[in-house]
């Protein structure tokens, strides 16, 4: 009993071992289905297991390595997908393991190294600079470490209120740069020139290349905040300007012409010499300013865009009836009368009988003996016929066909039929002498079938146009010519240009045939008497009708994809060069009533002085109200675009006066105006020392008033000198800032006198106040002066 119960317990085991190992066959299946669902991951893992199994059987090997690339091209897709969602590390592992599944698959292996610097990256510290390898190519990492295209810092629209001054181009050049905080440097070949200058309401970029243009000069940025002036000639453009190297990579180009075709155009509008198509890669390399590189770029994002396509659905049907009647009796037509069973004498020629020859043959002395059983009577026999045939056949084909535009498209369903085109003999020699003559002849093969030929042009409004070619032929019996048989091929074929909307149903062409024959054949004179001739005549009528409709329907699956880049104009300059006008940039504004109170970036740059705070109104409303002194010194930051001070002055230390405080005022104090209508007010200088400059800012109440204007007033320019006048209003806030600047190297102004006049508009009844919030000065050395501000009462009516 010990021993059955161990064999027992052994074939338990071996049974759970089969059970557990599954067969090969099974796993095959199992594949196989997998497969069919489109699962070919699944599928590669069954095979995968059953070519384990038994590698050996050609059977699993062959569907293993088959399904190599697909389930590795599938972990690549879902990888993808991951990445894009953000999941790096999954989709590092899908990449990963679709590299092992196909190790040729190459875009695997990209995809490994492409996530694995997108997670070096993502874990770096912003501020953590890269690690460099000691082994790392010096030139790649020189490249690495190149800098783009040098440009000048964003330029501020900041209007240039007035500008006018006659000197020389430098001090016009010096003068626009103080103002918008640049450093400029001139080439040493530069030769100056004279201007005459009366510019109003220009931005600072304008105003640059306006004295470029008029000087004859160019300019070009060394760094972000300095501009080098040279000479606008050839030689001086191609020694100075910068120059950049791209390659740029064309994703639609079908081809070397294409490729072609857009280097020409660069070429020849961008004036670009150093230009290189590789074709091998559908890349262009290009070397130019990087203006021309700017406008090579556009021109090819213009260019190399996927060409619409369009499905085209046609529709051939044909519907063909016959209909065939045929009705009748046919007595018997033919009779015939034959001898039989004659027998015939025979003659004697010398004693010897003779038998007569094979078939009746008579004599004048068989006549007598003939009686009815020597003759036979044949009559056709009577046909009675009573048929009708109803034949109903439908024929519609449905083929479908995609097509890029402007480039045809063909569909051919057709079968080639072998057609004689001609023959030639070839005599076949015997010896020395000409023998008979071989004859050989030559086939032509034709298509027979349904041909189709469509070339698209899909239109900006949607619809198509199509350029159609529609055949379709089938073979009709054969024929012998020259004892040779001919197919007889019938042709059917339309060829036109339409124009569709996308979806619209056309009738190419249609064809209808509607044939009808009757046929009589009977006894004669019987079977044309009315009633008698149903029984002595046949009626035969057939009656055939054939349809062919051809219809297109257009879908477009791709259409033109033009943004507002492709079809804006640029300025490139003249037509010596190639040069785009930057359009000056709005500084970031603050929403809500929120403004900043800093200047603009490109304005003179202002000391940030504590705000003045609000002076209380005098009693008489009249009487301009106390000024409130504040602390020029504080907080004031050390500028490094400033001249340097003189010895024993600091740069940043205010200037002492020795007539007190430098005062400016709102003039007048106190104004009440009527709603709608429009006043000035002026600011004033009081006891001012060697003033070179006076950046303020000014505030005011935007519910009850509107600012319109400002102008410059004479102090400033009281020696002859022009005073450039810049501002910028926000209107939101209420806050108005205004610089009035005296032109470098001229020296400062003293005494009193009006620095700017401003316009308001009578917005709103109520009462409001205008205030110099921030009071500056400075002396001609750019340091900042001690200046005490004021505020005005405004009341609305």
């Amino acid at each position: 009993m010990r021993r059955v119960a161990n064999t027992l317990v052994v074939l338990l085991m071996l049974s759970t071992v089969v059970v557990a190992a599954e067969s090969p066959k099974s796993l095959f299946k199992k594949g196989q289905k997998a497969e069919a669902r489109g699962d070919y991951e699944g599928a590669y893992d069954f095979y995968r297991q059953a070519y384990d199994q038994k590698p050996e059987e050609l059977r699993y090997r062959v569907p293993y390595e088959r399904l190599r690339f697909l389930a590795a091209a599938s972990k690549v897709h879902r990888g993808q997908k991951l990445r894009d969602q953000g999941k790096l590390q999954d989709a590092l592992a899908l990449f990963e393991q679709a590299a092992a599944i196909d190790p040729s698959n190459d875009l695997a292996a990209q995809e490994v190294r492409r996530t694995q610097q997108m997670i070096q990256k993502q874990s770096q510290p912003a501020n953590k600079p890269t690690a460099k390898n000691e082994e790392e190519d010096p030139l790649r990492q020189r490249l690495e470490d190149a800098t783009p295209p040098v440009m000048l810092a964003p330029m501020a629209s900041v209007p240039i209120n007035a500008l006018e001054l006659t000197e020389d181009s430098k001090v016009a050049y010096e003068t626009i740069g103080k103002l918008a905080n640049i450093n400029v440097l001139f080439d040493p070949d530069y030769t100056s020139r004279r201007l005459t200058l009366r510019l109003k309401n220009v931005s600072i970029q304008d105003a640059l290349d306006i004295v470029a243009l008029e000087s004859r000069t160019f300019w070009r940025p060394v760094t972000a905040n300095t501009i080098f002036v040279a000479q606008d000639t050839q030689a001086k453009r191609r020694e100075l300007e910068q120059n950049v190297v791209k390659t740029f990579y064309l994703g639609n180009v079908s081809g070397p012409t294409d490729l072609q075709d857009i280097v020409n155009a660069i070429r020849t509008v961008l004036e670009v010499q150093r230009i290189q198509q590789i074709p091998s890669q559908s890349a262009i390399v290009i070397k130019g300013t990087p203006d021309q590189l700017a406008l090579a770029e556009k021109m090819i994002n213009d260019i190399d865009k996927a060409k619409p396509e369009v499905i085209v659905d046609v529709v051939v049907a044909q519907v063909r009836r016959d209909k065939l009647r045929d009705l009748g009796i046919t007595p018997p037509e033919n009779a015939s009368v034959a001898l039989q069973n004659t027998s015939l004498s025979g003659s004697t020629n010398n004693g010897t009988t003779t038998s007569g020859s094979s078939g009746p043959t008579l004599n004048f002395n068989d006549l007598q003996h003939l009686n009815s059983t020597n003759y036979a009577v044949v009559i056709d026999p009577a046909k009675a016929v009573a048929l009708f045939s109803d034949n109903d056949a439908k024929l519609l084909q449905t083929p479908r066909i995609r097509a890029t535009d402007n480039e045809k498209a063909t569909l051919k369903i057709a079968d080639k039929i072998p057609i004689a085109t001609g023959s030639f003999g070839t005599p076949v020699g015997i010896g020395t002498a000409t023998g008979a003559i071989g004859v050989n002849t030559q086939f032509q093969y034709t298509d027979v079938g349904v041909i189709l030929e469509i070339t698209p042009r899909v239109h900006p409004d949607g619809q198509v146009t199509l350029k159609t070619v529609m055949e379709i032929s089938n073979l009709n019996g054969s024929t012998t010519i020259g004892g040779i048989t001919q197919p007889i091929i019938s042709t059917r074929r339309v060829e036109h240009t339409i124009r569709l909307n996308d979806g619209e149903i056309n009738l190419l062409g249609g064809i209808n045939e509607d044939q009808e024959t009757t046929t009589a054949g009977g006894t004669p004179f019987l079977g044309q008497i009315p009633l008698l001739k149903y029984l002595f005549s046949e009626q035969k009528h057939e009656k055939v009708t054939n349809e062919i409709v051809f219809l297109l329907v257009p879908h477009i699956v791709r259409n033109q994809e033009l943004n507002d880049l492709n079809k804006k104009a640029f300025d490139v300059g003249t037509g010596s060069g190639i040069d785009l006008h930057i359009a000056a940039q709005q500084p970031p504004r603050a929403e809500g009533p929120q403004v900043a109170e800093t200047a603009p970036a490109l304005q003179p740059r202002v000391p940030a002085e504590r705000p003045q705070p609000a002076v209380s109104p005098a009693t008489n409303p009249a009487a301009p109200a106390n000024p409130v002194a504040t602390n020029p010194g504080a907080n004031t930051p050390t500028q490094p675009s400033q001249p340097a001070a003189p010895s024993g002055a600091a740069a940043d230390t205010p200037a002492s006066s020795g007539t007190g405080p430098i005062t400016l005022r709102l003039d007048p104090g106190a104004v009440s105006q009527k709603q709608g209508s429009t006043f000035s007010m002026n600011v004033v200088v009081a006891h001012g020392q060697d003033i070179s400059a006076v950046p303020l800012q000014i505030s005011y109440d935007p519910k009850v008033l509107q600012f319109v204007s400002v102008a410059n007033g004479d102090y400033l320019s009281k020696d002859g000198q022009t005073a450039l006048l810049v501002h910028r209003d926000d209107p939101v806030s209420g806050k108005l800032q205004v610089t009035a600047q005296r032109q470098p190297g001229s020296g400062g102004v003293n005494g009193d006198g009006t620095v700017f006049s401003l316009v308001f508009a009578a917005k709103a009844k109520g009462s409001g106040t205008v205030a110099i919030t921030i009071p500056a000065a400075r002396n001609s050395r750019n340091q900042p002066l001690e200046v005490l501000g004021s505020q005005a009462i405004v009341k609305i009516d």
